[in-house]
């Protein structure tokens, strides 16, 4: 191959094509091509391999360096929403040609979103949550280490049983349970007044409840 061109060209396919130009100089003439290492890049490089690198445009008074970590993991809570929508909420795409009606769709998702991850919050000690997230943090070393889980956590999980000795449950199963909570409405014959007859919840249903500060006759006297 000759011209400097076509050899800038060739050489420009794969230095672009793994991403090392930086770490060689290059000399390309009509006739020849040469390279060497640039060992001031490649130092500079091997000092932060293996390192991440967070930077924010917050002063330190607003966000502690431990904070930015904490938050920048935090952005996985992200990507859970997404799958929520699209599983526990069942709130598929659906394809709307208004703007007005776009934004409502996504008011209705955020707002769906907002109200389970704070029932997910209060229902904690019945789901395979940890609910004792002091006691979590305190066995982290640090932001950078991988969350731990609380012993009470760890316990629920193996035992499949909560402090009460009861199922554990996911958030989707819970709610399931307590969806077989009805409220009858029952008509005798004679022109008897009609009255509501409640499921009589049991004990998970009614700690589920107190849980949430609600009552399984709620919207009823």
């Amino acid at each position: 191959m000759r011209g400097k061109d076509d050899i800038a060209l060739r050489v420009g396919k794969v230095i672009n094509h793994y991403k090392m130009a930086k770490h060689f100089h290059i000399t390309i003439t009509d006739n020849s091509f040469t390279f060497t290492r640039n060992e001031d890049a490649i130092a500079a490089e091997a000092a932060l391999d293996g390192i991440y690198v967070l930077r924010t445009n917050l002063p330190k008074s607003a966000l502690g360096r431990d904070d930015v970590v904490l938050r920048y993991k935090g952005l996985e809570d992200v990507e859970r929403f997404f799958r929520t929508l699209n599983s526990e909420l069942d709130v598929r795409p659906i394809r709307h040609h208004l703007a007005d009606r776009v934004r409502a769709h996504m008011f209705l998702r955020m707002l769906s979103y907002y109200i389970s991850w704070h029932m997910k919050q209060a229902l904690a000690p019945l789901l395979f949550r940890d609910h004792d997230k002091p006691a979590a943090a305190a066995k982290r070393t640090n932001p950078v280490a991988p969350a731990q889980r609380s012993d009470a956590a760890l316990a629920k999980a193996s035992r499949k049983r909560t402090t009460d000795d009861t199922p554990v449950h996911s958030f989707t199963s819970l709610l399931a349970d307590l969806a077989t909570i009805c409220a009858s409405h029952i008509q005798p014959a004679d022109d008897m007044p009609t009255f509501t007859k409640f499921t009589t919840p049991t004990a998970l249903q009614h700690h589920a409840f107190e849980l949430l500060g609600l009552t399984h006759r709620l919207g009823y006297k």
